[in-house]
């Protein structure tokens, strides 16, 4: 395995804590296809979850032996310590998690002297026995074993002596890393700080940090754990977890790579980072977090003109990373919050130079001001923003075809289904074409007829779909006088692009924003309006 060493540990338990997140539901199939992406990011240890106590995770350890092969990870059997006056020798869930075949197992221990006696009811020696029973039983099955201290920091509260005793117990006993949870997420970085200090120089147990996010301080708490000597980290991705969640894994190692420049990851596999976010995203089929640090679609992202005219200077007078190191990028976005800089920037994102035509510069910046104070949003809208600049930059309007009247019909039947028609009369190559179409809705019977009376002048449109959809009513001074934008994106299968559409009704608004998805759609086919 191409692992850096062992000093350091990124263990990710996306697919067990990170699994128990409201919404999530993995088969064994999810639970594999995430492994490997965790495994191309290069994490040390991934747990799969608790063989024996359910029978997804049984089934999930057999095939991962039979179907995963892991390049930088190991996989991670989670269990408890044995059963209060039992013998870990003749424990079946400890049995389990040696024939589970995972190299290492983590055992959840109660170090809080209230759940030993409320929770186990038993005695605080047994539990300590407990600990020490069942570490020494998997370390002579020759499994490696970290104890996951479950509420330590509320133990180490109410009872400090007990707290470490157990850690004491399962160091002794031979556990590579005694991790101290704060499962209830009710901890701030300085006490984290503090306690991982102490707990260090009492014990010299190699010690570890699980961080829920209830206090919205699971980072900053694994962080502040590391200063203090930690140096194994447990994550999950994107930071999936019970509750709110637990500790980011894609923060965290950002921060160890790039802050406090230590290399947790094999060489190379930081910029896969905002891939891997996305991919884990879409196998738990939870949209991708745009505001996300590190990896969102707006971490990198810049409004304001004051940014936008330090950017253009230089780029890291606003960003506090180079973008790429993570796989992202740098995106400069149009409103009318955008002065003569963030126009030029966009421009040159999109391949124009407007650096040399100030005049050119000026009319695009007072369009988008012009517009965006109508209701149109170009932040969203990247495809209508660089057709508004195609037309100022060529000083005329440019499309594939030219509207003569579009007509929407919705009609109730009787035995209650709608009906929804649209008709659509325009002119393309000379030619004046007349189509209708049927759908689910008005907009969607329009965008059917467009397509009828397009396609057989531009076959390219075959590959144009219409993938999202969104609708605001924007305030307005008179109540139903207020307008109305549509959001819409178009893919071709190789990209995809969103166009805006603002008018006084939906289906006006719609029929702008789809006039504007099909000219791009047509430009990113290599047609040329000019010659249409």
């Amino acid at each position: 395995m191409s692992h850096p060493d062992d000093s350091f540990h990124v263990f990710d338990t996306t697919l067990r804590d990170g699994a128990q997140r409201e919404g999530i539901n993995l088969t064994v199939a999810d639970k594999l296809t995430i492994a490997r992406h965790l495994d191309d990011f290069g994490v040390g240890f991934i747990e799969g979850g608790w063989p024996g106590a359910n029978p997804r995770d049984t089934e999930f350890f057999a095939r991962a032996a039979a179907e995963l092969d892991l390049k930088h990870a190991q996989l991670v059997a989670f269990g408890a310590t044995r059963r209060a006056g039992g013998k870990a020798a003749e424990d079946p869930q400890l049995a389990a998690l040696v024939n589970s075949g995972a190299p290492v197992v983590t055992l959840v221990a109660k170090s809080h002297d209230r759940h030993v006696e409320l929770a186990l009811r038993t005695t605080l020696e047994e539990n300590l026995e407990m600990v020490r029973d069942s570490v020494e039983y998997l370390r002579a099955q020759g499994r490696r074993v970290f104890i996951d201290c479950e509420h330590f920091f509320d133990g180490y509260r109410a009872n400090r002596d007990y707290a470490l005793a157990v850690v004491r117990t399962a160091h002794q006993a031979g556990a590579d890393v005694v991790v101290l949870c704060d499962t209830n997420g009710g901890m701030l970085p300085a006490g984290v700080r503090d306690t991982v200090a102490d707990v260090l120089k009492q014990t010299g147990a190699r010690l570890g940090i699980h961080a829920q996010d209830d206090t919205g301080c699971a980072v900053a708490n694994t962080l502040a754990a590391v200063d203090s000597g930690a140096t194994h980290v447990q994550c999950t991705a994107n930071g999936y977890g019970e509750r709110v969640g637990n500790a980011n894994l894609f923060p965290v190692v950002g921060a160890l790579e790039l802050k406090y420049d230590r290399r947790v990851l094999p060489e190379g596999k930081l910029p896969e980072m905002t891939r891997i976010s996305h991919a884990v995203a879409e196998v738990v089929n939870l949209a991708p977090s745009t505001h996300q640090p590190y990896v969102g679609f707006s971490a990198f992202a810049h409004k304001a003109g004051l940014h936008a005219s330090a950017i253009k200077v230089d780029p890291d007078l606003y960003q506090h990373i180079d973008p790429e190191l993570v796989g992202n990028t740098m995106r400069m976005l149009v409103s009318d919050m955008a002065g003569r800089a963030s126009i030029e920037l966009k421009g040159k994102e999109l391949g124009y130079d407007l650096s040399a035509d100030r005049d050119l510069l000026g009319r695009v910046v007072a369009k988008v001001k012009e517009q965006e104070n109508q209701g149109y949003t170009y932040e969203a809208a990247d495809a209508s923003f660089e057709l508004l600049l195609r037309d100022e930059v060529r000083g005329r309007r440019e499309r594939f075809f030219t509207l003569e009247s579009w007509r929407t019909i919705s009609e109730q039947s009787p035995d209650g289904n709608p009906g929804n028609e649209a008709t659509v009369k325009l002119w393309a190559k000379g030619e004046r074409r007349i189509a209708t179409g049927e759908g689910n809705g008005p907009v969607d019977a329009l965008d059917k007829a467009l397509r009828t009376a397009l396609e057989h002048i531009y076959p390219q449109l075959g590959r144009l779909e219409l993938v999202d959809y969104k609708v605001r009513i924007l305030e307005g001074q008179h109540g139903t006088g207020s307008k109305t934008r549509v959001l819409i994106e178009s893919s071709d299968s190789t990209a995809s692009w969103s166009t805006v559409g603002v008018a006084d009704n939906v289906i006006a608004a719609s029929w702008r924003a789809l006039d504007d998805a099909y000219t791009y759609g047509l430009i990113r086919a290599g047609l040329d309006p000019a010659s249409a």
